[in-house]
């Protein structure tokens, strides 16, 4: 399984002047190809190819005046750059032919200088490795130190170099993971959970647990009121906006940093202590267009349904979704009763059938478990791989 693992790098002086060149540079060369490749469209050419755009916006272009400067970076980064717009090309076309799935993807455009987000590759042909001592060495730009956190499970085969609106810097390294490895290191579960997400409760289990609502961003409002009012009073184009900037950035950085953190804590949690787990399929972008949308938004369900999902597949789990227009709240848990639809003000609610009283999120929980057993039952079951000198019958 392909992985990234992220560090956060602690680049000196020098090596911050060479990383803004090599980010300048590789943004250069992903704006001279795409202009060169409007200029062909409107004009009716075919589509120039990467190689084409590789021998003349680098290698003839490094030989010019005008472009000089492009032999002060290493060529992998502005070879990357095309390889990034080629795929941002061929999304955009799928999209339009509906081949991809998904939301439509737009054309891609000019980058600037003035993005706070930069990034740059360098695959293993660049010649970047970790030195002994820990350091990240990088064609061109040196070693840089390395805030290790845990070792990396195998060879990188790039590594891609980020900095962030908050102004730090990530490197952020392509593993491969061995499945066999991962299982084994996922202890035995048993375990099969329904999962209810919500807003006054982050979730609700089938067993009865509940998990605080963090509403990290709620916590950090009165500060990022605050931020956002001393980056209002800055003359634009002024240092001392720039300077604000970076302290608004960062705090929005550190609410990001802590929900995310929030959901990988959560999330292994369940992952290593169930077997099954079963979730509905949320509308989250339908969610965050209404009235509660800085609260669904805060919540962060997107990135936690997608951190269940990878950490599913690597270790070996099962994640089923359910359709989000199965009635799990609607249900009686305890006799199957469709009692109907009810206000979201009604936390409890008495099955009109069997008159049991229900609590609304832990009847959905119980609900979403079971229905993620009745379509794992419904799935074809895959015949047992056979095993070393087994014969195989045709």
């Amino acid at each position: 399984m392909e992985l990234r693992y992220a560090f956060r790098l602690e680049p000196g002086p020098a090596a911050h002047a060479a990383l803004a060149r090599t980010f300048g540079c590789a943004r250069v060369v992903w704006n001279d190809a795409l202009a060169v490749r409007r200029a062909a469209h409107e004009r009716g050419l075919p589509f120039p190819k990467t190689g084409e755009l590789s021998k003349l916006l680098i290698t003839q272009a490094r030989r010019t005046d005008e472009r000089a400067w492009l032999t002060e970076v290493s060529m992998v980064p502005l070879q990357q750059s095309l390889r990034d717009q080629d795929k941002a090309w061929t999304a955009f076309f799928n999209s339009l032919t509906g081949s991809r799935k998904g939301s439509k993807v737009g054309e891609p455009g000019f980058k600037s200088r003035k993005d706070h987000r930069q990034s740059v590759r360098f695959t293993n042909n660049a010649g970047w490795k970790i030195t002994a001592a820990g350091r990240l060495r990088l064609p061109k730009i040196g070693e840089i130190p390395v805030r290790w956190s845990r070792s990396l499970p195998s060879i990188p085969s790039s590594v891609t170099v980020i900095r962030d609106a908050a102004g730090r810097y990530f490197a952020s390294f392509k593993v491969t993971t061995d499945p066999d490895t991962d299982r084994t290191s996922a202890p035995d579960a048993e375990g099969d959970l329904g999962v209810d997400l919500g807003l006054t409760h982050f979730a609700v289990l089938s067993d009865g647990s509940r998990v605080a609502s963090p509403r990290f961003l709620r916590r950090a409002e009165k500060k990022l009121k605050k931020r956002q009012r001393e980056l209002d009073r800055k003359q634009k184009g002024s240092k001392n906006r720039e300077k604000a900037r970076a302290k608004m950035a960062r705090a929005h950085a550190a609410v990001a940093d802590a929900r995310k953190d929030f959901h990988h804590q959560l999330s292994t949690k369940l992952i290593r202590e169930n077997q099954s787990i079963s979730v509905e399929t949320l509308g989250v972008k339908a969610l965050a267009r209404g009235r509660l949308a800085k609260s669904v938004h805060d919540a962060g369900w997107g990135q936690f349904l997608a951190m269940l999902d990878y950490k599913a597949k690597r270790y070996g789990r099962e994640l089923t979704r359910v359709a989000r227009n199965f009635p799990s709240s609607q249900l009686c848990s305890s006799c199957g009763h469709l009692d109907g639809p009810k206000p979201l003000a009604v936390r409890l609610w008495i099955c009109s059938l069997c008159g049991t009283t229900q609590d609304r999120d832990w009847n959905a929980a119980k609900n979403t478990r079971d229905e993620g057993r009745r379509i794992r039952a419904a799935q074809p079951q895959e015949p047992p791989t056979p095993g070393p000198g087994a014969l195989t019958v045709a």
